[in-house]
């Protein structure tokens, strides 16, 4: 089981004890978790206090920290720097991967991202808007940057609302999106170092301040689960509702529901963690593609 735990609300001291996470509240009982089954922990509160063995535990086990501001929004992450048995072999096979191959990945990606897009339009609003024929305009490295096309006619779609504009400085919807983009971050990126890759070493994105452009390349086809997530938030406590438990909870659960891959049932760790090996392959010569959900 893996578990992302989100400590926003009160402070806490956390500690590690023979293998176990224990998060310590005022007032209330002890709480462990085995260290294996934390697949991430968000901080948020700024009364929370933790251990040096508390960062090392988790990064020993996989888990990646996430660290919030003031407002409650992801700022910061750390991964483990371990955790594949060959990992010098894979990542050299990644850093000389030719430009053809990183276009040719890249319009998969496009490819599946507008396609599932394209879907839950369908699915939400009773029509893909176009998303659906677009997606087999995609060509190699996305020249004609169909994704940015797709992206003008989905965000409004989306949100029923003709004036709705993605930007992560909006105090609206974006702010679910924000939190949710935040935790499949941090889902894909402890997949990619599991898998034995660079997170810092992009198929697309390509950014001397971003240590995680493979982790932005990777989960673009999966935003739309985060998507779907913020339009119920907003169906549920309104597009203005405050960052608290109750909505945090609502989108964390991206991270525990099921999806469709390969014939199976499979968690978001699961999905992740088969896209990234898929990558490594590719970038080994021993696929030409990459396995990626059809949502």
């Amino acid at each position: 089981m893996n578990h992302v735990i989100d400590i926003s609300t009160k402070g806490a001291v956390l500690r590690v004890r023979d293998g176990l996470l224990s998060l310590q509240f005022k007032d209330e009982p002890e709480v462990t978790v085995p260290l294996g089954e934390v697949a991430a922990l968000v901080l948020a509160c700024p009364q929370t206090t933790l251990t040096q063995p508390v960062l090392s535990g988790l990064a020993s086990a996989g888990a990646a920290v996430i660290s919030c501001d003031e407002r409650y929004m992801p700022i910061a992450m750390s991964l483990p720097l371990t955790g594949y048995h060959a990992p010098a072999r894979r990542m050299m096979a990644q850093a000389k991967a030719s430009r053809p191959m990183c276009k040719r990945l890249w319009r998969q990606i496009v490819r599946v991202k507008v396609r599932a897009q394209g879907s839950l339009l369908k699915e939400l609003r009773g029509d893909d808007f176009g998303l659906l024929a677009m997606a087999d305009l995609v060509r190699s490295g996305d020249a004609e940057n169909v994704e940015g096309q797709a992206a003008r006619v989905y965000w409004p779609a989306l949100f029923d609302d003709v004036a709705f504009l993605r930007r992560t400085d909006l105090e609206n919807q974006n702010r679910y999106l924000n939190y949710g983009y935040a935790v499949l971050r941090a889902v894909v990126a402890r997949a990619i170092c599991a898998a034995g890759l660079h997170p810092g070493l992009g198929i697309f994105h390509h950014h001397r301040e971003n240590a995680y452009c493979l982790a932005d390349d990777l989960m673009e086809s999966l935003r739309p689960v985060v998507d779907r997530k913020a339009v119920e938030v907003t169906a549920i406590a309104g597009p203005d509702a405050p960052m608290d438990t109750r909505v945090k909870g609502m989108l964390l659960e991206v991270a525990t529901q099921r999806y469709d891959m390969e014939g199976q049932k499979r968690t978001l760790f699961d999905v992740a963690a088969i896209m990234a090996s898929s990558l490594a392959m590719v970038f080994e010569g021993q696929r030409r593609e990459l396995i990626l959900p059809e949502l």
